[in-house]
């Protein structure tokens, strides 16, 4: 597979303002939902065969809350894409402003094995609400659950738009050594650490959702 053709690709698509129509974007999220919907058994399998996760948990605490999220991005997205009127300051009286909600552009998302759907699904459908194209790395560890997702994206998203790529660390090495405009990580942190770093050759805008203590200071 050729990662830099594959990212070339996908920014002609989004320079050519393909994801821009947010009806666009809500019948691609709902045709997501339904494809979801369809193969939840096949998802439930997968999990299974990775985790031996039972189909309650399963739905519970992957399927149930991806499909949670899809409703509630469907039903707002027209809402939340508006341009906001914000009042100005002083200085700029009696004029007014608006906020233009703007996409990124290419991004990659990177998800782990612990909870392999969820943590897959649900940062790419915020990409995908965006406007952004989007290229997904599923874990490797959970080959079953990675090539479930694999096929579901394949069936809905021209890859030009969203795409899947599996494979070990080579593969996330490759696919930092490209240039995105956003990364979004789950892992642990010496990877986030690696991401991070990668990241900051171009200044591109990262979220790292890492593992490891979470330290809190209890006021009485």
């Amino acid at each position: 597979m050729d990662i830099s053709k594959i990212i070339h690709q996908q920014k002609i698509y989004f320079k050519n303002q393909q994801t821009k129509s947010v009806a666009f974007r809500k019948k691609t999220l709902q045709n997501l939902r339904s494809e979801i919907l369809k193969r939840e058994a096949d998802i439930s399998n997968a999990l299974y065969n990775d985790f031996k996760k039972s189909e309650f948990e399963s739905y519970a605490t992957e399927i149930g809350i991806v499909l949670a999220e899809l409703s509630l991005i469907i039903r707002k997205i027209n809402t939340w894409a508006k341009p906001e009127t914000v009042i100005p300051t002083m200085l700029n009286f009696p004029s007014w402003s608006k906020i233009y909600k703007e996409p990124f552009g290419s991004v990659l998302i990177i998800s782990p094995w612990n909870y392999p759907f969820q943590l897959a699904i649900a940062p790419m459908i915020g990409a995908i609400a965006a406007g952004n194209t989007v290229v997904l790395k599923p874990s490797e560890l959970t080959p079953h659950t990675s090539k479930i997702i694999s096929q579901i994206i394949d069936t809905v998203f021209d890859k030009k738009h969203v795409t899947s790529i599996e494979g070990d660390v080579t593969v996330a090495q490759e696919l930092l050594e490209q240039r995105w405009d956003y990364i979004f990580f789950t892992g642990s942190v010496p990877v986030g650490k690696i991401i991070a770093k990668a990241a900051a050759k171009h200044l591109t805008p990262t979220t790292l959702e890492l593992g490891g203590k979470s330290p809190c200071i209890i006021d009485e």
